[in-house]
């Protein structure tokens, strides 16, 4: 049987004006216009995956208190910096730039007068715990939203802020940058100072890459900003405090690994810890996968890989997690491991609470019926992370070739039948649409024009065994199992290799 609860949420109770038949039409309505900017379609056995992309955008906004982004509606019913520059980016990349604005517009004022950034900010103000990821991720959220809706008169009001955290970041490495701090321990010099911005590290400060990746990404993003500006002389001086914290980031990871005789990135510069989901920072929305030293980066995610099927298979005990690693679906995609990423996906999936809901509360128990911190359920940054990684499946830019690389996290298995279309997925260069659908041996790739194709061009990442054929038409080759396409529209046929 059915009935209808009606009651409102604030204020005086309001009789309903119609029933709940006549509203529920117009409520689905309003909800697909909110929620269906972005058209992805795929095969049955992906549908989950974009259903769960819809539903996450939903809870992203469900979770918001006026422009405020909240990472859950309870136990975190405040706005973190951190959390806005991550679910800021997914709502960008959804086409909720509206969202994404009126966040920036509310928190971006709640900076100190130093250019310190506030870690969070909540109905008392700005919290003044340094938290020394804040600074990057403000910038890099005011340089996101330019690069998505060119919006030169929000990044002129933006700009103070932009100095300001500038300002904030140099000073805090200077800090850290004297002979006395390299006589304590060489690996510390030059960082960002020890903070807790890492959950982590929450009963005792830490030098975090966690932290120093953020205010890399901050520094690149405040060059780039003074840069389309106009100010000749700001973006020579950023980069300068740019490549000088780089070198000394780097020097940094080398002295750490060598001090701690690991072969692994680690979270920390004094703990020599391994945790893969910080690091994932590192190459989105880090941008520095080909900088970072390859066996490291490599030996980092081979590792969790490892210990993650040993979890999945019941070989290793684990007593909960957080789906915060979603994010490493994302990476898993930009190392070219695409099996492992829907590998991932499928282990995670089991753990959305309840299934049918296509939410992930931020702790995730084996022993469920047990007391423990469940966190937010469903958690909009989880959810972020869900949305960044899945969306980098369809297409995701890529900072050392300056291409957009399309179809990277697609398996096989979704190109035959109907394929896989996408209509109006943003990003930098505009909104991308594509199909990709394979007849016979044949992969044939169809992009309409409409974006202003970025230096490196489009690329297209095949999976086998597209990726060892030939091309037919469209593009002058593939290598390494690459289709690079310099104009559009475009229309792209591989071969499968000869039997």
């Amino acid at each position: 049987r059915e009935f209808d609860w009606s009651t409102s949420l604030t204020g005086e109770q309001i009789a309903p004006r119609s029933s709940a038949a006549n509203l529920q039409p117009q409520v689905a309505q309003e909800w697909r216009q909110k929620l269906d900017r972005v058209h992805i379609t795929v095969p049955a056995q992906g549908q989950r995956v974009i259903d769960t992309l819809r539903t996450s955008l939903a809870h992203m906004l469900i979770s918001r208190v006026g422009p405020r982004l909240q990472p859950g509606t309870r136990s975190y019913a405040r706005a973190w910096i951190r959390d806005g520059a991550m679910i800021n980016e997914g709502l960008l990349r959804m086409g909720r730039e509206d969202v994404a604005e009126e966040f920036l517009r509310w928190y971006a004022p709640f900076q100190f007068a130093s250019g310190k950034v506030p870690c969070c900010v909540d109905d008392r103000g700005s919290d003044p715990v340094p938290e020394n990821d804040s600074h990057g991720e403000l910038i890099y959220a005011i340089a996101e939203q330019y690069r998505y809706t060119a919006d030169r008169a929000l990044l002129e009001a933006m700009w103070p802020h932009v100095a300001g955290a500038v300002k904030y970041m140099d000073e805090l490495r200077a800090s850290e940058r004297t002979e006395a701090n390299r006589a304590k321990n060489p690996a510390f010099y030059g960082l960002m100072p020890a903070s807790i911005s890492h959950e982590g590290y929450s009963a005792k400060p830490m030098h975090s890459y966690w932290d120093d990746f953020w205010a890399l990404r901050g520094y690149k993003d405040a060059v780039e900003i003074a840069t389309w500006l106009g100010r000749a002389d700001d973006a020579k001086r950023f980069a300068a405090s740019r490549d000088e914290f780089r070198a000394d980031l780097y020097a940094s990871i080398t002295i750490a690994t060598k001090q701690h005789g690991i072969d692994f990135i680690p979270g920390a510069a004094e703990l020599g810890d391994f945790d893969a989901t910080s690091t994932t920072i590192a190459l989105a929305p880090g941008g520095e996968q080909d900088r970072l030293p390859q066996d490291l980066l490599v030996n980092t995610f081979e590792r969790y890989w490892r210990e993650f099927v040993q979890r999945r298979d019941g070989k290793r005990e684990w007593k909960d997690y957080t789906p915060y690693e979603l994010r490493t679906v994302g990476t898993f995609v930009r190392l070219g491991w695409r099996d492992r990423a829907h590998e991932a996906l499928d282990f995670f999936f089991k753990d959305r609470q309840p299934p049918a809901w296509n939410q992930w509360a931020e702790v995730v128990s084996r022993t469920p019926r047990k007391p423990f911190f469940l966190g937010d359920l469903p958690h909009a940054w989880v959810e972020s992370d869900y949305v960044r990684s899945v969306l980098d499946m369809f297409a995701y830019t890529r900072e050392s070739d300056d291409a957009l690389v399309i179809a990277a996290g697609i398996p096989a298995d979704w190109l035959a039948g109907v394929g896989v279309s996408v209509k109006g997925l943003r990003t930098p260069q505009g909104a991308l649409g594509y199909t990709l659908k394979a007849e016979g041996d044949v992969l044939r790739l169809d992009v309409p024009a409409g974006i202003a194709l970025p230096k490196g061009g489009l690329v297209l990442s095949l999976p086998e065994p597209w990726a060892s054929g030939s091309v037919r038409k469209g593009a002058a080759g593939i290598v390494e199992g690459e289709v690079r396409i310099t104009r559009l529209p475009a229309r792209v046929e591989i071969a499968m290799p000869a039997k």
